[in-house]
């Protein structure tokens, strides 16, 4: 159905679209998202193991808006294409977590969020900041286009990785801007939804803000454990899989920015290592930072933690093994998470 069919026809026309998208869109992707969701059959190249998927920051960069400051019309290049905006959007809906902290800390409340399924309540964080009250528009593997369409949406983000191939039904309910994935392109993204929002000065001044406070959290790490950092490690119990995350993470780009050290089977350019029960001394570190996602009790967390390996290890003997907020070391994907996490950091490693 065509933008302009839409505009002669009106919500009628985008409700009957609806309807039978819904039917299409029931099935479907297999895993490679970044925090372990289901993705779209058609962001298998930009997934992990994906053959995009280590060039998705450096692609993303050059996504954006020449508009200037106030200007608009204006046209924004993004995953799907360009969208152009006519004026200065007021009611956002956001399909996952990173565009939700990326909306709120660039000052505005969301309409509409989609919520992860393993953790379906507003972030605390992010509820604290002043995100306000946006309703639920499904889960970021379901969306309810209904709920989209009621909420009279003027600017959809999202990512191609999750909803590609829900993204014409989008662009038809409201200009609809898609990077190109969650997860270790956060800062990226956040420039691109700040490109739709015109808030590029605002996102450029956090950004740096949060370059300046993760260098002077590793300086004052290393100055604390006299001039030699800890090894740290990342561990994360979820239903289907116990993972080391690595630096194609969201919270691998914060340790790499601080410059905190990982353990090898860390230092790789993915999103992250599997691991079973049985080798979990393989997450062996000077800090074992942990999070759980969705149900504890789903996980395998209880069985690896038995394993008399687990207990040998140093970090677990000597107190140093932690759980952390799994909403914003893992789910958080944006500059309000990441404040939390150095903030974290230094209250762990930092006396």
């Amino acid at each position: 159905m065509s933008s302009s069919l839409i505009r002669r026809r009106g919500t009628a026309a985008v409700t009957l679209a609806v309807a039978a998208a819904l039917v299409l869109s029931a099935c479907g992707g297999g895993d490679g998202a970044n925090e372990g969701e289901k993705k779209s059959d058609g962001g298998k190249s930009v997934a992990q193991g994906g053959k995009d998927f280590g060039s998705a920051a450096e692609k993303t960069a050059r996504l954006g808006t020449d508009a200037k400051p106030g200007q608009f019309p204006r046209t924004v290049k993004h995953a799907m294409g360009s969208t152009e905006l006519k004026a200065a959007p007021k009611r956002v809906v956001v399909l996952d977590v990173g565009e939700l902290d990326n909306v709120v800390s660039l000052g505005m409340k969301p309409v509409g969020w989609a919520p992860s399924e393993g953790s379906q309540a507003l972030p605390e964080y992010l509820r604290k900041k002043g995100a306000g009250a946006p309703k639920s528009v499904g889960t970021v593997n379901s969306l309810n286009m209904e709920a989209i369409l009621a909420l009279k949406p003027d600017l959809i983000l999202g990512s191609k990785l999750r909803a590609e191939k829900q993204y014409k039904l989008l662009s038809e309910i409201a200009p609809t801007v898609f990077s190109i994935r969650p997860g270790f392109t956060w800062q990226e993204n956040l420039r691109l939804n700040a490109a739709a929002l015109d808030k590029s000065a605002e996102a450029d001044a956090q950004l740096a803000a949060y370059e300046k406070k993760a260098k002077q959290l590793g300086t004052d790490v290393a100055a604390a454990h006299g001039g030699k950092k800890p090894v740290i490690t990342m561990l994360r119990y979820m239903p289907e899989k116990t993972r080391l995350y690595a630096r194609a993470s969201f919270i691998g780009t914060i340790l790499d920015d601080a410059g905190l050290p990982r353990p090898k089977n860390q230092q790789v350019n993915d999103l992250a290592a599997e691991v079973s029960p049985e080798k979990i001394d393989e997450a062996a570190a000077d800090w074992i930072f942990t999070g759980v996602y969705g149900d504890a009790k789903a996980t395998k967390r209880d069985k690896a933690e038995a394993n008399p390996l687990w207990n040998k290890l140093d970090a677990v003997r000597e107190g140093r093994a932690k759980d952390v907020p799994d909403e914003t070391w893992y789910l958080g994907l944006g500059t309000a998470a990441a404040d939390e996490v150095l903030a974290d950091l230094r209250g762990f490693l930092v006396k």
